[in-house]
């Protein structure tokens, strides 16, 4: 996947089936962690807290039900990926990037907590079988296409 070119406000990536197809399966993960796993405050305690921590959770909830819905709008929508004789085309202007990078950071981070919030620093490695390999897979996809989308934004990627 790369970009190809700035269309009217759009960033216009060249992307191949096999591509799209890992990135469609990346995307149809979302959401993976749950809304109860963002905390105030890991110590604290105020008076407002557990009112404060439901006020948190259900805006949560609305960003990720409206997260799901432009996801599903995404793949659903027929054109939205322009077939090419060497793929498609995807494109996509800078706020539907920015909830795109929301959506693949979810995976990203919810895989990662699947797999046990490994650190080699602090001696939690990844110990892999069968069971841990579809989930680190969709972990590094996900980090692969949010490093793609990001480059984009910030220009550091070279229109072909």
């Amino acid at each position: 996947m790369k970009l190809i070119r700035t269309k009217r406000e759009k960033l216009v990536f060249e992307i191949s089936l096999p591509e799209k197809r890992l990135l469609c399966e990346v995307l149809k993960l979302y959401p993976l962690i749950s809304a109860t796993h963002h905390r105030l405050s890991k110590t604290a305690r105020p008076a407002k807290h557990d009112e404060n921590q439901r006020l948190l959770e259900e805006s949560l909830a609305a960003q990720r039900e409206e997260n799901r819905k432009n996801v599903r709008a995404m793949l659903d929508k027929p054109g939205h990926f322009q077939t090419t004789a060497s793929g498609c085309q995807l494109a996509l202007s800078g706020p539907e990037i920015e909830w795109l990078l929301q959506v693949l950071n979810d995976v990203r981070v919810g895989s990662w907590i699947a797999l046990g919030s490994p650190d080699p620093e602090q001696g939690k490695k990844i110990v892999f079988n069968e069971k841990i390999l579809p989930r680190f897979r969709m972990m590094e996809l996900a980090g692969a296409f949010e490093m793609v989308f990001l480059d984009a934004l910030s220009g550091r990627t070279p229109v072909e």
